[in-house]
């Protein structure tokens, strides 16, 4: 059955009652590798609600838009990718929050039968108490078995390219082979990450890591290697995922400090592929 376009980009959520906890703020963090040392106290803070003020990785605003990604769109559920996150901060994360959560498909293009569906989804996130901004964020997914439906033609905006030199800093952080598995507690059901059938049938020999999980092992490095774990320097990131990453992967992510702007790819290095490219994270001033 041919995807709907039309009837898709007429729809759109507003007020969406999204309350979460500390807990919720812990589990995303040690989804995306925080707590690896337990006794880190630089680290601490992201993974206990005790002790010293609790801080929030930045990138948990990509999982704090309800059902960003439906599985009852018309689309191949199982067979969809998420290609590209971008993500703007108003204001620091606060460790636990009620928020009011507006979301809709901006775009949908058409790429034909083989190139899939090309989705453009958009969010914002507000205080519910004052109705403060606290995020905005755009998530591209590719729909690798909906193209063809007679959409829209078009493609991926122009992304920021790395500098031409050396990387200024690389980090290297191990997965876990149950990495995926703890990752799709923040939301993301999507049986590519956990059942090995459904692996297969997309092309793949076993689950592999969410594409977001590696968005947030890159703010992990990020943090740790130029920002001394500040959350609150975080202003805006962006990359797109290029290659998948296998639970158990070592990530190196290359990064190159112009003033407040930090590019970055991340890559596994076993198999020379590069797995997010065009990263983008600005500091605030």
């Amino acid at each position: 059955m041919a995807l709907d376009a039309e009837k898709l980009l007429n729809t759109e959520e507003n007020d969406i009652p999204c309350n979460y906890t500390h807990a919720r703020s812990i589990l995303y963090a040690l989804g995306v590798g925080f707590g690896v040392d337990p006794v880190n106290r630089r680290t601490l803070p992201y993974v206990y609600e005790q002790g010293d003020a609790m801080r929030t990785v930045p990138t948990m605003a990509s999982v704090l838009v309800p059902d960003l990604f439906p599985p009852d769109l018309g689309w191949d559920y199982d067979n969809v990718l998420h290609v590209g996150q971008s993500i703007k901060l108003f204001r620091p994360l606060p460790p636990e929050a009620s928020l009011l959560v507006n979301k809709r498909i901006a775009n949908i293009y058409d790429r034909g039968q083989r190139g899939g569906a090309l989705f453009f989804f958009e969010a914002e996130g507000r205080l519910a108490q004052d109705d403060t901004a606290i995020f905005s964020l755009q998530s591209i997914v590719l729909a690798r078995g909906d193209g063809g439906f007679g959409g829209q033609k078009g493609g991926l905006p122009t992304p920021h390219r790395a500098p031409d030199r050396e990387p200024d800093f690389s980090v290297n952080i191990q997965t876990r082979p149950e990495q995926a598995l703890l990752y799709r507690l923040n939301g993301d059901w999507n049986p590519l990450h956990a059942d090995p059938s459904v692996a297969s049938t997309a092309g793949f020999e076993r689950p592999i890591l969410h594409g977001l999980c590696t968005f947030g092992l890159a703010m992990n490095s990020v943090l740790k290697t130029i920002c001394d774990y500040d959350h609150t320097l975080i202003d805006e990131v962006e990359g797109r995922f290029s290659q998948p990453v296998v639970p158990g992967d070592v990530l190196t992510t290359d990064m190159w400090q112009d003033g407040n702007t930090i590019s970055f790819q991340c890559r596994v290095s076993e198999r020379d592929d590069v797995v997010l490219k065009n990263g983008r994270c600005l500091l605030r001033a």
